[in-house]
């Protein structure tokens, strides 16, 4: 990250924590606002941040922090050092202040966390005994290993960071809310004991993974009512959508994995009498405060704006916005009739793009990393206007039919006419390339049997790291293709750029989302012209 970046950040969060009223302005922000700053400035001098928030917010960090994917699109699962780092933050803060905020978190997430690291046992069951032939038996753990007695139990440590803290905070608990960490102790103690069958004749989960499968659980449950997708659930719906019948039209929220996230979000709505409304101002960090409040709120956002760290508003779908694209004249048109026509119509279709965002967001990704919101936002609305593009509708069309058909639609277009396309072009191209370059002829000859497999199962995309060896033949065709065999397909800058022999130096982030037919014409272009480029 530059040092600009860093020093903008470091002053914004000064900034923040001198703010006045500030012990009313964290609680009111919203929590991934907290995230972000989180993110940007680091755990370890947010802590002061972090002891200001409301329970419900420390739940919602916990579910955006302390869970990690091996790759973008893949489940996410509890990361142990984080959740030892976040209990040094609390414990920094005042071991009895950490001991408040644990005691208020779902014992179930906690006594997960505290597994990673620690086992628990009785005194009695690993205390040195004699038998009644006098012979010494030793005790049941390691004198090597650390170890501590608390409450009546003695926690033995599994790893060595985050030991201090998680002895620190459990002293307190113990002393101050006590019934919360017999809970804690108690859990932890049945995990730690837990053994497989040694039959082999069952493929159980044990203790331990089934107590972590329903911790992730509760909070896949925690985030779909704040209108979160879970991963599996997001690449179903996209890897469905990619076999979506165009010819048939847009049908009204066919797809299950929508019509469940949108039941559910009623349900939400219903049990808590929040509207839609209520729901994005508060989602804007809105919440009703005292006019002091709410003007250092404002002042905090800002701030955050100022620094980079919080995203501005993604661009309205309507007309008189001097940064809107150009390429987004059918989706545009149809959200401006409707805004006009059917407010009620207008918002509904503003909350499908915003599941379709979060959708790609966690089923999907880009340049081998997760999308940001805004990309997220953008890739949809893009997706959007290609599949009204595809369906050609007259206008109107949004009145009685929602978005989810209509992304389908591009979505489908993406992945037929873009990155198939595109795939299957190398593919044949590929087999009359050769190379003096023994090493390189044995790489483009391994690529093209990966692009072979992968084609058959509809996910060229998965041969991303056999196509590394492009680069040795020509780095803009390399870049280019690199953006069009995706999983979201994007045109990148190097398309033009390899039909360029003066321009050989292209950003990694100079990419465009396709939303029009006429990008499409120009990446089928670009890949006729790619055998003469491949061959020098």
């Amino acid at each position: 990250m530059p040092l600009s970046s860093l020093v903008a950040e470091r002053r914004a969060l000064e900034r923040i924590l001198s703010a006045p009223e500030m012990a009313l302005v964290v609680p009111q922000l919203p929590p991934e606002t907290l995230h972000r700053v989180i993110q940007a400035c680091g755990l370890e001098d947010c802590g002061d941040l972090v002891a200001l928030v409301t329970p419900e917010q420390l739940t919602h960090l916990l579910d955006l922090d302390l869970w990690r994917a091996e790759r973008p699109g893949l489940n996410e699962e509890l990361d142990a050092a984080r959740f030892g780092r976040w209990l040094e933050v609390l414990v920094d803060a005042g071991p009895a202040q950490a001991a408040r905020q644990l005691a208020e978190l779902d014992v179930d997430l906690v006594i997960a966390g505290l597994t990673q690291h620690v086992l628990v046992s009785d005194r009695a069951a690993i205390a040195e005994y004699e038998t009644t032939d006098g012979d010494r038996i030793p005790g049941a753990h390691s004198k090597d290993v650390l170890t501590a007695d608390v409450g009546g139990y003695v926690i033995i440590a599994r790893r060595a960071d985050a030991w201090d803290a998680i002895v620190e905070v459990l002293r307190s608990l113990e002393a101050e809310q006590r019934e919360y960490f017999l809970q804690i102790m108690r859990g932890t103690r049945a995990l730690s004991n837990s053994r497989p069958e040694t039959d082999g004749l069952d493929d159980l989960l044990t203790h331990a993974d089934q107590a972590m499968f329903d911790v992730s659980i509760d909070r896949e449950r925690r985030r779909e009512r704040q209108g979160y997708v879970a991963a599996g659930d997001a690449r179903a719906f996209l890897q469905m959508s990619r076999q979506f019948r165009v010819e048939a039209g847009a049908a009204s929220l066919a797809d299950p994995v929508a019509r469940a996230y949108f039941r559910a979000l009623r349900d939400v709505r219903d049990a808590e009498g929040v509207g839609s409304g209520a729901k994005e101002l508060a989602a804007r960090g809105a919440a009703p405060a005292g006019d002091v409040a709410a003007q250092s709120i404002a002042a905090v956002i800002d701030v955050l704006r100022e620094a980079g760290i919080v995203e501005p508003p993604p661009r309205a779908l309507l007309a008189g916005s001097q940064t809107q694209p150009r390429r987004l004249g059918s989706i545009q048109a149809q959200m401006e009739f409707l805004f006009a026509r059917d407010p009620v119509a207008y918002a509904a279709r503003t909350e499908e793009i915003a599941f379709l965002a979060n959708t790609i967001m966690a089923g999907c990704s880009i340049q081998e990393r997760s999308l940001t919101a805004e990309e997220a936002s953008t890739a949809a609305v893009a997706t959007c206007n290609l599949g009204l593009e595809t369906l050609a509708p007259g206008i109107g069309f949004l009145v009685e039919h929602d978005l989810i058909g209509v992304f389908q639609a591009g979505w489908t277009v993406l992945h037929d006419d873009v990155a198939m396309y595109a795939a299957e072009r190398l593919a044949d191209i590929l087999k009359d390339v050769r190379c003096p370059d023994r090493e390189i002829q044995t790489g483009l000859s391994a690529l093209r049997r990966e692009l072979v497999r992968h084609l058959r199962a509809g996910m060229p995309w998965r041969a991303r790291d056999a196509m590394d060896v492009l680069a040795s033949l020509d780095m803009p065709a390399w870049v280019a293709l690199l953006g069009l065999i995706g999983e979201c397909p994007v045109v990148h800058a190097a398309v033009a750029a390899s039909q360029d022999s003066s321009e050989r130096a292209v950003s990694a982030s100079a990419f465009e989302f396709i939303s029009e037919q006429v990008q499409i014409v120009a990446v089928q272009a670009f890949m006729q012209s790619l055998r003469e480029n491949l061959r020098g």
